[in-house]
């Protein structure tokens, strides 16, 4: 017996319309101006230590076509009790994550590259083993592709420096983060 949905069909075509539109204009649409200008942000970060204009993008498009295509899920009702379970821990891991990186930034000589490094790892395996049944492999690489780019420990003590270049855009995006925090958003 043949099974076909016209909901799935839909919901699948949104997921790939929207990432392959997964841009600057595309992410006004889906975010507020102040995850806006974090992304902004962590693009330069990305951009300045990689020295590759074409890497960075590639990092925040990833990120952008993950974002997407979970709220798509989401939106459509996909996700099981469990795995909605599974998506309040990682909003609490990064909500925590948050915290730690911002904490970090205001308080002089308390950054430890492996407490963030080990945060952001499990959000990603969290992540992984929410989207496990749902997205494809290749969605699970940029999942992969972003949370590891940012664990990187040399990209992350050089974010935490002191002094140029990088200490404008850490303050930028923890201001951003504390601003998300206050609203409740993160």
């Amino acid at each position: 017996m043949e099974t076909f949905s016209s909901r799935n069909l839909a919901m699948q075509a949104e997921k790939k319309i929207l990432s392959h539109m997964a841009s600057k204009s595309v992410a006004n649409v889906f975010l507020d101006d102040t995850s806006s200008e974090i992304l902004d942000e962590l693009y330069r970060v990305s951009k300045l230590h990689t020295q590759n204009r074409s890497e960075a993008q590639k990092v925040i498009k990833n990120l952008i076509k993950v974002a997407v295509k979970i709220s798509v899920l989401y939106r459509n009702n996909r996700f099981s009790a469990g795995e909605l379970g599974l998506a309040e821990e990682f909003k609490r891991k990064l909500h925590q994550g948050a915290m730690t990186a911002v904490s970090f930034y205001e308080v002089e000589f308390t950054f430890e590259p492996g407490v963030l490094t080990q945060l952001l790892q499990d959000c990603r395996d969290m992540l992984l083993q929410l989207v496990e049944k749902h997205l494809t492999a290749k969605s699970h690489g940029r999942i992969r592709h972003v949370f590891d780019h940012f664990a990187d420990g040399d990209l992350l003590s050089q974010l935490y420096s002191p002094g140029e270049p990088y200490r404008p855009h850490l303050q930028k995006i923890c201001q951003g983060l504390n601003k998300l925090i206050e609203e409740g958003k993160l």
